[in-house]
């Protein structure tokens, strides 16, 4: 045996034990969107996670502006004064002399200091600003499982429809293989040409050219699903779900609507964002009032540690802004903007919402009708194949014609496949476009 002849069948036998110790993974519809949808999941999801704690930490420190501040301290002070340099000075005295430098003297302060907002409203509404920015995350966070429920639920749909295509490109070689053993048998009895071999053949070739291009189109929807769930691309699935017709209810796009204006998050999100917006023009409208806190210290003061005495200080302050006011002017003429500009997306993802959803209702209406279409046009082509195979074999038919109704059999199946796929798939959209997935994924 040559060298590279064993080199292959070494490696042949190491890839089929692997093969073989590679387990496939049982996936339902449902369990793919639980993996998806769960914290370590899809990239998407992880990020919206990641977007509700940045915000609840705006949130946290905006609170911060209006909670007490307490601060401890301790001051060491060694100091001397020149009472002349200050402006003091005493008369002169016969034999005696008043000196002009006191000092040094060494002082210890230790000290507790505590400062509370009384009224700041610019800070209060920046406060409430970014509590809605929290809602709006959180709700883009539902936004986002939402979206990534129906793209993972697609890919499997996806994956359901290429496993099907391939099971379709099989049963079609399968038939053609048929229809050439049954040409050459007809052409041994007599009643056949070398014309209608070759007919078959050619059937043949083609319809294993197109189980090559399901076998592909098999491969890659596998890895686009489990790209999908966020899961390793290595990961051998066994998809459990099975691609049947389940007629669907096709609603009135106007209830499908209604229905979306409360169950959307994108709605509840851009929503909580048009208020945020609200709330920081607020903010900065109301910067030329006035802010009042409290504020106090306790401590002991004294020279070094040999006498420390308490001392302790407390009242209210109020700031008001005299000049500089006009100041702020262009920050409120930017966020006076920024809330329009909200105002409009919130108009305009109303009507994206709208869009989508009777784009999804069309689609789904088209599709069960196409899947009525493709299931009879299926039906009939059948009964075409077996007439025409019975003609044949009765010597009253060409052969073109068996393989004319094999050719119109094998796309019938295709299409519907395709069809079925593509009502199962408008139906996933409408759950996505109305807010109510789960229901689609049952």
């Amino acid at each position: 045996m040559s060298a590279p002849r064993l080199v292959l069948l070494v490696g042949l036998a190491a890839w089929t034990c692997v093969a073989q110790e590679q387990k496939a993974l049982s996936l339902s519809l449902g369990k793919a969107v639980e993996i998806a949808t769960a914290p370590d999941g899809a990239t998407r999801v992880r990020l919206a996670a990641e977007q509700i704690k940045a915000a609840d930490a705006r949130r946290a420190r905006a609170l911060g502006l209006l909670r007490p501040t307490v601060d401890g301290s301790y001051t060491f002070r060694s100091f001397t004064n020149n009472l002349q340099a200050m402006g003091i000075s005493f008369p002169s005295i016969p034999g005696f002399q008043i000196p002009t430098l006191v000092g040094p003297i060494e002082t210890s302060d230790y000290r507790v200091s505590a400062t509370q907002s009384l009224f700041d409203l610019p800070s209060i509404k920046r406060y409430q600003s970014s509590k809605a920015q929290v809602s709006a995350a959180r709700a883009d966070n539902e936004a986002q499982v939402n979206q990534t429920k129906g793209t993972v639920a697609k890919a499997y749909l996806n994956a359901l429809r290429a496993d099907a295509a391939w099971n379709t490109a099989q049963a079609n070689v399968a038939l053609a293989e048929r229809l050439v053993k049954q040409a050459q048998s007809q052409k041994t009895a007599g009643t056949g040409t070398g014309i209608d071999i070759t007919r078959t053949e050619v059937s043949l070739a083609n319809e294993r050219q197109r189980l090559i291009v399901a076998q592909e189109d098999r491969e890659t929807a596998r890895l686009n699903l489990l790209r999908a769930m966020g899961v390793n691309l290595d990961v051998a699935l066994d998809l459990t779900d099975p691609m049947t017709y389940v007629p669907a209810e096709v609603p009135e796009p106007a209830k499908a609507v209604t229905a979306a204006r409360e169950l959307r998050p994108e709605l509840k999100a851009q929503a909580e964002r048009e208020r945020s917006a609200k709330l920081s023009y607020d903010a900065m409208k109301y910067e030329q009032l006035p802010r009042v806190s409290a504020f106090g210290d306790y401590g002991v003061l004294g020279r070094a540690t040999e006498m420390l005495l308490p001392t302790r200080s407390a009242g209210l302050s109020m700031k008001l802004p005299i000049f500089g006011v006009n100041r702020k002017d262009p920050e409120r003429a930017e966020s006076a903007s920024l809330l329009r500009q909200e105002g409009i997306k919130t108009h305009d993802t109303a009507q994206q919402v709208e869009l989508e959803i009777r784009v999804a209702v069309t689609a789904l209406k088209s599709a069960e009708s196409q899947v009525a279409v493709a299931m009879e046009a299926l039906t009939q082509s059948e009964k075409e194949l077996a007439q025409a195979e019975r003609r044949y074999e009765a010597g009253v038919a060409i052969g073109v014609e068996v393989t004319d109704a094999q050719a119109r059999v094998a796309r019938s199946r295709e299409n519907n496949v395709a069809a079925v796929f593509k009502q199962k798939s408008a139906r996933i959209d409408l759950g996505v476009a109305v807010g109510n997935i789960d229901l689609m994924l049952q």
